[in-house]
Parts: C-alpha cells; sequence; structure tokens
C-alpha cells in the first residue's frame, strides 16, 4: 500500500482524531476486505430461514458471495458462491429449496455437501482423468450460531465467535433473548443501496445518540411534541421540563469493546419508541415480567438505541430491526434489513410489528431517509480536495471512559459520547494494519489495561 495511504496516519483514537481518506480511498478499501472482512466473524442469516434439509440463503461475506445451506444431517455449511471451472455464480436465487448446486454456464454440479458431482461430457472432454474430489467448493471453514444468527469466518485462526462478541453478548442477549423459544424474521428481508461508505452506517449504529434530536427533529415534532419525565398528568417538580428525553439529559450508556457498541438511555418503564405501533407497545409491556427475568431490569427495559457488532451487523432494540451493510466499493453500501420478531409474540403483533419497522426503517422509513440523506451528502463532500483533507473531530466524551460496578459490561460513558466510534476506529485500524489475529488480540489488549487505568 502507498506510504502516503499509511492507515495508522489515518486514525488517532487516542485523540479523537479521523481522517476522511478511510471513507473514499479505493485502496484501503481493497485492503479492508483482506483485512477485515476476510477475518471477522460475518452475520449470513438467521436459522429460521433455512429449517429443512436442502434449504439455502444466499448472502456475501464482504464483496465475495456464499451459499449457507441447510444438511441432510440438520447441520449448516456455507460455501463461496462459485463455480471452480470458470467461476461463475452458481446459484442466482435468493433462498430456496435444492438437492444439487448446477453452475448455469458449463454444468458442473455440486452436492448439498459442496462436493463436485457431475460434470458434463466427463468421458468424452476430460477422459475421466478429472479428479472431482479436489474441485468441490470452497468452504467457509468457521460457521457458528448464536441464538438463531449464523456467522462465517474465513480465517481459521480467528478467536470463536463468543470470545469474538465479548461483552457484546450481554447487549446482543437482550435483543435476541427476550422470551422463551427466541426469535424469527417476519415480513421477508428489504434491500436497497446508499450511495456511501459502510463506516457510516456502522458507525453511527454503534454510538450516535448524538444526531437524534437534530437528524430526526421533524419525526420528534410530529409524533413526540411533549415528552417529560413525570407522570402522566402531574404537575411539573422540580427538574422537569416539557422535553423529550434525550434533551432533559436522562441518564445513559455508550459501550465499547472489540470494536462493537451500544448506545441507549436509561428508561422507567417497558415502552418502546413512539414510532412502534400501540399493538406493539403493550406487548413488550405484558411481556416484561417474562423478559426481566431473563435478562435482568436494564435490557429489559431497553427498547431503543443503537447497536453494531462489528463491523457490519446492527440493530434497534424496540423497532426490532436487524441489518448488514454490504460494502459495495468506497462509496457505497447495500443494505439488507430484518425485522426479528419473538417467535412467541401474537401474530397480530408480528403483523404491527412488520408495519413499524417498515415506517420507521425500511427503505422508505421516514428515520431511515433521514440517516440515509445525511450519509450520501458527507460522501458527495468528501469528493472535494480539500474535503479530503479536513480532519474530523471525534472527541466527545474523551477521557471520562470508567467501568461500571451496576453490571453494566465493557468500557463506557454517557450516552452522548464517541467512545464507542473510537473504539470501533481503533479496531478498525488495528484489523488494517496486524498481520495474525494474534496482533490484534495484544492490540486489543492494551486497550484493554489503558482503559483500566483511566
Amino acid at each position: 500500500m502507498d506510504d502516503k495511504l499509511n492507515v495508522r496516519s489515518l486514525i488517532d483514537a487516542e485523540k479523537g482524531v479521523v481522517k476522511p481518506a478511510i471513507y473514499t480511498d479505493q485502496a484501503i478499501y481493497e485492503l479492508e476486505l483482506e483485512r477485515v472482512f476476510a477475518r471477522s466473524w460475518l452475520f449470513l442469516t438467521h436459522e429460521c430461514l433455512i429449517p429443512k434439509a436442502g434449504d439455502f440463503f444466499t448472502t456475501f461475506m464482504g464483496e465475495d458471495p456464499v451459499i449457507v445451506v441447510r444438511q441432510k444431517d440438520g447441520s449448516v455449511a456455507a460455501f463461496l458462491n462459485q463455480c471452480r471451472h470458470r467461476g461463475m455464480k452458481l446459484c442466482h436465487a435468493e433462498e430456496g429449496n435444492t438437492r444439487a448446486l448446477t453452475c448455469p454456464y458449463h454444468g458442473w454440479s455440486y452436492g448439498l455437501d459442496g462436493e463436485l458431482k457431475s460434470v458434463p461430457l466427463e468421458e468424452e472432454a476430460y477422459r475421466n482423468a478429472l479428479d472431482k474430489s479436489k474441485w468441490g467448493m470452497r468452504k467457509v471453514p468457521r460457521l457458528a450460531v448464536y441464538k438463531g444468527l449464523i456467522f462465517g469466518n474465513w480465517d481459521e485462526s480467528a478467536p470463536g465467535l463468543e470470545d469474538y462478541l465479548g461483552d457484546m453478548a450481554w447487549y446482543l442477549d437482550g435483543f435476541l433473548d427476550r422470551r422463551e423459544g427466541g426469535t424469527e424474521v417476519v415480513g421477508g428481508i428489504h434491500k436497497w443501496v446508499i450511495e456511501c461508505n459502510w463506516k457510516f452506517a456502522a458507525e453511527q449504529f454503534c454510538s450516535d445518540q448524538y444526531h437524534a434530536p437534530y437528524t430526526h427533529g421533524s419525526a420528534v415534532q410530529v409524533l413526540q411534541p411533549v415528552a417529560t419525565n413525570k407522570p402522566d398528568g402531574a404537575p411539573l417538580g422540580e427538574g422537569q421540563t416539557d422535553k423529550p428525553a434525550w434533551a432533559n439529559g436522562l441518564g445513559g450508556v455508550q459501550f465499547s469493546g472489540n470494536g462493537h457498541g451500544s448506545a441507549f438511555f436509561f428508561t422507567e418503564k417497558p415502552d418502546a419508541n413512539v414510532w412502534v405501533d400501540g399493538e406493539v407497545s403493550t406487548y413488550f409491556r405484558e411481556t416484561y415480567a417474562e423478559t426481566e427475568k431473563r435478562v435482568g431490569r436494564v435490557r429489559a427495559l431497553r427498547l431503543a438505541g443503537h447497536n453494531t457488532m462489528f463491523p457490519t451487523l446492527s440493530w434497534l432494540n424496540g423497532t426490532q430491526t436487524l441489518r448488514i451493510w454490504h460494502p459495495r466499493g468506497p462509496n457505497q453500501i447495500e443494505v439488507w434489513a430484518f425485522c426479528i420478531a419473538d417467535k412467541a409474540a401474537p401474530d397480530s403483533v408480528k403483523e404491527a410489528l412488520k408495519k413499524s419497522h417498515a415506517r420507521a426503517f425500511g427503505p422508505a422509513g421516514f428515520l431511515e431517509q433521514d440517516d440515509s440523506e445525511n450519509w450520501v451528502e458527507v460522501q458527495k463532500v468528501l469528493r472535494g480536495h480539500m474535503a479530503k483533507q479536513t480532519e474530523f473531530c471525534m472527541q466527545m466524551g474523551l477521557g471520562f471512559e470508567e467501568r461500571r460496578d451496576d453490571g453494566i459490561p465493557g468500557i463506557t460513558n454517557n450516552t452522548f459520547a464517541e467512545t464507542a466510534a473510537r473504539g470501533f476506529y481503533k479496531r478498525w485500524a488495528d484489523m488494517m494494519t496486524a498481520e495474525s489475529w494474534d496482533e490484534i488480540d495484544a492490540m486489543a489488549g492494551i486497550e484493554l489495561k489503558e482503559a483500566a487505568n483511566a
């Protein structure tokens, strides 16, 4: 890589400074595909989408197309979605059920286990000399399932999924483990393209509550013109104001660890955001006791907040959107959004949740479009020569990181901070510069030691 693109010169997490080349440079993007996406645990699909033998789901790991297949014995395998003959994509369907995967170019056919089973004209063309055992589909070597979510990793030396998650598992459990029976995807998958770098979206979801009153100001005014922290009908008391919770400065937490991040407010009752249908809010209240017993009070009440599992899996509690930011070059992402519901929820609640999810965070969602416009406009500005040379400030809450004593794990800060953003870019820089996972882990160990001494 060109010396002027030295990654360590582009990120200074200790001082809170970012140089915009990380969002625009093609050479950096190519290195990301190798160093980040080929070495990280990436979300592939939900188990509910491939329940039977022969069921498959096609997705991406970075820009590599992969196919996830339920095996005859009930296990799951994933393969590079590419024929070994001339590199054609084997399966063009998004999902379905099959007994074999046959290339539409020359007809090579593979079994569900990825083995090459049939080659047209094998006797005439290859004189029966082709060793088919050497030309099976390339298998994703590391697969793991976490509470219904299937993840894959190309790097056999990477830590196990739960070690990779670290403290983020505590936050993910509050999304996936609220009720007995786990979760499922409802309403299909929304897919759309945004002309921006993948890191803008992933970073915002891991940390940024700061944008909400400004970016989503119109939604707040329409849906929640007056919201207070006082009981309904009671007069204002000392320190209370007729303002939304974020404007009152109510307590919240921002978490950072291993590049993952979360930011949320504390609440006093299990009410989801105002853009969620009333039937959904009622459901969260009625199931609160079960959820509190399973995951504790803080997570049972946590029905608003941003989350990102590094690098590209994000979710919002309450609205129940789970999404992947698939990179498509330095200037574009393909968003895949799933609506996640408790399996035990009534059908009427799942239907209401689908509508709430699409209305707020679908491709035409009123909040989604606010966010997308910001990212697109920033990417446009970064076409300029001077804009690419101008550093970004990432210093909110710098020096105020702490470890809490109330059971909330990880390196934390007030919810209005950029602790998680700094952690996100620190892990990004570590992965971009390290030659191995041993080096990455060593860098993370230094970070944890520094945080403990803060």
